[in-house]
C-alpha cells in the first residue's frame, strides 16, 4: 500500500488530497499556508489534518527504510526468500519488521547457538517432531565430550535452547502472543519492599492493576514515573490462577505448535520447553514492547492535552490597544509597577510598598493614580503570585474613590513571566531595567495581546501541561512549535509592530528573517505594503509566497493588505471589483459581496472555495478568531484557602484541564480541581467538552483540605457537600482524592 493511499483511510479523505499535500510539504510549503491558500489542491484538508498527515509521513518514510535496510541485511547473509521478502514489505509497523528480523540479527553469540555448534539441532528437531520417543534415550547419542556434551543433561539443555530461541523467533508467534497481551493483558503495579515511605506519593499504585487497553495516560505516566524512581514494581500480564492451569500465552504457544499434552517423557519435556520460552524469552520481550507501546500513547495523550491547553491560552480574548498599568506583586520586596502605551511600548516604572512589613498602603495608592492619571491608563493587570488578592482589593478601593478615571482591573496570570524576565530576548528588549520590571511589562503585554506575548516564553514553561517533565522533550517540543505556528498564523501578525519573535513564527519565516523584517523597519520605517517586504534581505519570492497572506499592513498604500487575501489573489479581487463597478475600498463590507457570481471568477489557479475565503474576508478584513475579552470576578472577601465555606459558589479562570477534570483559579493562589466526574450532569468523557483553559466558569466549593492545600469544586451547582453522585464516574476512574493527589505531582 502506497504512503498517500494508508494515509488517506487513517484520515478518510481521498488518496488524491494526501498525495497533493504531501507534494506541498515535500516543497517547502507550511501547514498554515497549505491550509489556508492551497484548499483546492489539498480537498480543504484543515491544520489538523495537515499535522496528522505530516506525522504519519514521517513516520511511514522511515519505516520504508528501515524496511529496505532490513531487506538488504537478511540478502546480504543468503537467507532472503520471496514469501519473507513479501511479509517484510507488507508490515505496517516497524514492530512486525523487527519481529521479522529477529532471526536473522547480528547477535552476541546465544546458548542455542552454542548448542547447534555442539551438533544438537538434530536432537531438538526430533523432540519437536516425534512425540513417542524418550527424551533421556535419545539424547544418550548426542554425548560428545569433545563438544562439552557431557551427559544426557547437557544435551536435553542443549536442545531446549535452540527450541527456544527458535520458538521466540517466530515472527507469527510473537504476533499472536502480543495481540492476547495488548487485548486482555493487564498493568499491574506493586511497592518495592521497604519503599512504601519513601514512595507515599504513589501510594495509589502500591497494589495496583488496569486493563492495559483502557488504562489512561495520567495514570500510565504516574506508574512510570514511579517506576523510574525505584519505587514501584511494574509488569504486563494475563490474570489467571496458576495451580493447576497453565499461562494462557503457554496455551498460544501449544496451539501454534499444534502440540497436545499427552503427558508422556517427551510431552512433559516439551511443556517444560514452552514455559520457559513463555517465561524467559517471550513475555521479557513482548512486554518491554508494550511498556514501551503505552509509554509513547501515553506521552502522545499528555502532549496532546499540553497543546490543546497551550492553543486556548494563546488565542485568549485580547484586552485590546490599550494604555496598561501592570502590577506585579510582592511582600518584602515590594509590588513592580509598569505602564506601557496602546501599543506595547514600555513608558514607565515604579515600586511600591503596601503591604507589610512596610505597609505604605495610601501612597501605595497615590502612586498608582499619578501614574494612571498622567498616562490615561485604562487597565489595570494585577499579576496572580503571592500577594495578588491583597494587591487587587488595594486597587479596587482606588478605582472606586477616584472617579475621575475610567481604570478597569484585571487578575492576570503570571505563569512564566519570570522566565521571559530572565531571557536573553528581554534583555535586548529591555537592557537598562531590572528584571522585576521587566516582568511587569510582559504582565501588561499578555493583557493586552496574550498571543504576542507568550510566543516570547518558552510553552513548557507556561505550565498548561500535564505530566510534562515525563515525556518526550524533543516531541513536546515539536508539538508545541506546531501549535504556536498554527496559532500566529491564525490570527495574523501586523508586520509594522510585530516583535521578532512573534514575526518568527509566521508561515516561512524564521529567527533570521524576522529579525532581518525588524532592523530593516527600524532603518526605512514603517512598511507601506507587501511588496516592500521583498526589500528585507534573504526575503525572497518563496519566503514571499508563504507569509505574506499572514502578514498584515494597516494604514498603508492598499486596503487589501490588511485582509488575508493573498497577493497572488488581489487580480482577482480587482476583477470583482470592476465587475461590482466599485472600488477597492467600497468593495470592503459592501453588502454587494452577498451577491457576486463567484463561479464567473473561477480560474486554474483561483478556485471556488478560495473565492469563498477572499469573500469573507472583504467583508470582515483581518478578522480575528479570538473571543471577545471578558473577565472573572473574584469575590470580595475570599482571598486565602482559609476564607472558603463549603457550598459556597464562586466565579473563576480555568488555567488548566487535564484527562481527570479542570482545575480553576478562584483568587485564593490555590488552583481548585473540579474532577471529571463534577464538570456536567451528563457522562464526560472528555473535560475538553466541557471546559477549555481561559474559560469563565462558576464552580461550588465542595471540599477544603488548608493542610494539604486542596479544593475540591464543583461545576453542578446542584450538588451537595461530599461529591454525591461517584456512580457516574466512567469505569476505571480514581476516586477524587487519588486524582488530586496525582494532580499535585503533575509537573514536578
Amino acid at each position: 500500500m502506497s504512503i498517500a493511499l494508508s494515509i488517506a483511510n487513517e484520515l478518510n479523505v481521498k488518496p488524491e488530497q494526501i498525495s497533493n499535500a504531501i507534494a506541498l510539504l515535500d516543497d517547502g510549503a507550511t501547514v498554515p499556508f497549505i491550509a489556508r491558500y492551497r484548499k483546492e489542491v489539498t480537498g480543504a484538508l484543515d491544520d489538523s489534518q495537515l499535522r496528522q498527515l505530516e506525522e504519519r509521513l514521517g513516520y511511514l518514510r522511515e519505516l520504508i527504510d528501515r524496511k529496505k535496510a532490513v531487506i538488504e541485511s537478511i540478502e546480504s547473509q543468503g537467507k532472503l526468500t520471496d514469501s519473507l521478502k513479501r511479509a517484510i514489505e507488507s508490515a505496517d509497523t516497524k514492530t512486525q519488521v523487527e519481529d521479522l528480523y529477529l532471526p536473522y540479527k547480528k547477535k552476541r553469540q546465544t546458548k542455542g547457538q552454542i548448542a547447534i555448534a555442539a551438533g544438537l539441532e538434530p536432537l531438538a528437531d526430533q523432540l519437536l517432531s516425534d512425540n513417542g520417543i524418550d527424551p533421556e534415550s535419545i539424547a544418550s547419542n548426542f554425548i560428545d565430550s569433545d563438544k562439552g556434551i557431557n551427559d544426557t543433561k547437557a544435551a536435553l539443555d542443549g536442545a531446549k535452547y535452540i527450541l527456544m530461541e527458535r520458538f521466540a523467533e517466530d515472527a507469527e508467534l510473537l504476533a499472536k502472543l502480543r495481540m492476547r497481551l495488548t487485548n486482555d493483558g493487564s498493568v499491574i503495579c506493586s511497592v518495592m519492599k521497604g519503599k512504601e515511605n519513601e514512595g507515599a506519593k504513589f501510594q495509589d499504585y502500591f497494589e495496583y492493576s488496569e486493563a492495559l487497553n483502557k488504562i489512561p495516560s495520567h495514570r500510565a505516566l504516574a506508574v512510570f514515573r514511579g517506576r523510574n524512581e525505584g519505587i514501584l514494581s511494574v509488569k504486563i500480564d494475563l490474570p489467571f490462577d496458576e495451580a493447576p492451569l497453565i499461562h494462557p500465552c503457554e496455551g498460544i504457544i501449544r496451539a501454534h505448535l499444534d502440540f497436545d499434552d499427552t503427558g508422556n517423557a517427551r510431552d512433559k519435556w516439551l511443556c517444560e520447553v514452552i514455559r520457559w520460552t513463555w517465561r524467559i524469552k517471550c513475555h521479557t520481550h513482548i512486554e518491554t514492547d508494550l511498556l514501551s507501546d503505552l509509554r509513547k500513547r501515553a506521552e502522545q495523550a499528555a502532549i496532546h492535552v499540553f497543546s490543546q491547553n497551550l492553543k486556548d491560552l494563546l488565542l485568549a480574548a485580547p484586552a485590546g490597544a490599550k494604555v496598561t498599568l501592570a502590577i506585579d506583586p510582592g511582600l518584602r520586596t515590594g509590588c513592580k509597577l509598569a505602564v506601557i502605551d496602546a501599543t506595547g511600548k514600555f513608558l514607565a516604572h515604579a515600586t511600591i510598598y503596601p503591604h507589610a512589613p512596610q505597609n505604605q498602603y495610601t501612597e501605595a495608592q497615590a502612586v498608582i493614580y499619578q501614574l494612571a492619571k498622567k498616562y490615561q491608563v485604562e487597565l489595570i493587570a494585577v499579576g496572580n503570585g503571592t500577594a495578588s488578592r491583597e494587591t487587587d482589593k488595594m486597587v479596587g478601593e482606588l478605582i472606586k474613590d477616584a472617579k475621575d478615571l475610567r481604570l478597569t482591573k484585571v487578575m492576570v496570570s503570571e505563569a512564566g513571566a519570570s522566565v521571559y524576565s530572565a531571557s536573553e530576548l528581554a534583555s535586548k528588549e529591555f537592557p537598562n531595567l531590572d528584571v522585576t520590571i521587566r516582568g511587569a511589562v510582559s504582565i501588561a503585554r499578555r493583557l493586552q495581546d496574550p498571543l504576542a506575548e507568550l510566543v516570547k516564553i518558552e510553552p513548557k514553561a507556561i505550565g498548561v501541561g500535564q505530566y510534562q517533565h515525563d515525556v518526550s522533550q524533543l516531541l513536546l517540543s515539536k508539538a508545541l512549535d506546531a501549535v504556536v505556528e498554527d496559532c500566529v498564523n491564525a490570527v495574523g501578525v501586523d508586520v509594522n509592530i510585530a516583535s521578532a519573535a512573534l514575526l518568527s513564527h509566521v508561515s516561512g519565516l524564521n529567527s533570521t528573517l524576522a529579525q532581518n523584517i525588524v532592523d530593516y523597519r527600524d532603518s526605512h520605517g514603517v512598511f507601506k505594503n507587501r511588496k516592500a517586504l521583498k526589500k528585507v534581505p534573504r526575503f525572497g519570492e518563496k519566503t514571499f509566497e508563504q507569509a505574506a497572506g499572514f502578514l498584515r499592513v494597516h494604514n498603508g498604500d492598499n486596503i487589501l493588505d490588511t485582509s488575508a487575501v493573498h497577493p497572488e489573489a488581489y487580480p482577482v479581487v480587482e476583477s470583482i471589483s470592476t465587475d461590482q463597478n466599485l472600488t477597492l475600498k467600497e468593495m470592503i463590507g459592501a453588502k454587494a459581496l452577498d451577491k457576486v457570481n463567484l463561479t464567473q471568477f473561477v480560474t486554474d489557479s483561483t478556485g471556488l472555495l478560495t473565492l469563498q475565503d477572499i469573500i469573507q474576508e472583504l467583508k470582515k478584513p483581518g478578522r480575528d478568531p479570538r473571543p471577545e475579552f471578558v473577565t472573572a470576578s473574584f469575590k470580595e472577601g475570599v482571598e486565602t484557602i482559609k476564607d472558603l465555606t463549603l457550598s459556597m459558589i464562586l466565579q473563576g479562570t480555568v488555567t488548566n484541564v487535564t484527562d481527570f477534570g479542570a482545575f480553576v483559579d478562584i483568587g485564593v493562589h490555590q488552583d481548585g480541581l473540579v474532577h471529571i466526574s463534577s464538570l456536567s450532569d451528563q457522562f464526560v468523557k472528555d473535560p475538553r467538552e466541557v471546559v477549555k483553559t481561559g474559560d469563565i466558569v462558576k464552580v461550588k466549593v465542595m471540599s477544603v483540605d488548608i493542610a494539604r492545600k486542596r479544593i475540591g469544586l464543583s461545576m453542578r451547582l446542584s450538588d451537595k457537600k461530599g461529591f454525591a453522585n461517584k456512580a457516574k464516574q466512567p469505569e476505571g476512574q480514581s476516586a477524587f482524592a487519588a486524582a488530586f493527589a496525582k494532580a499535585q505531582n503533575k509537573n514536578r
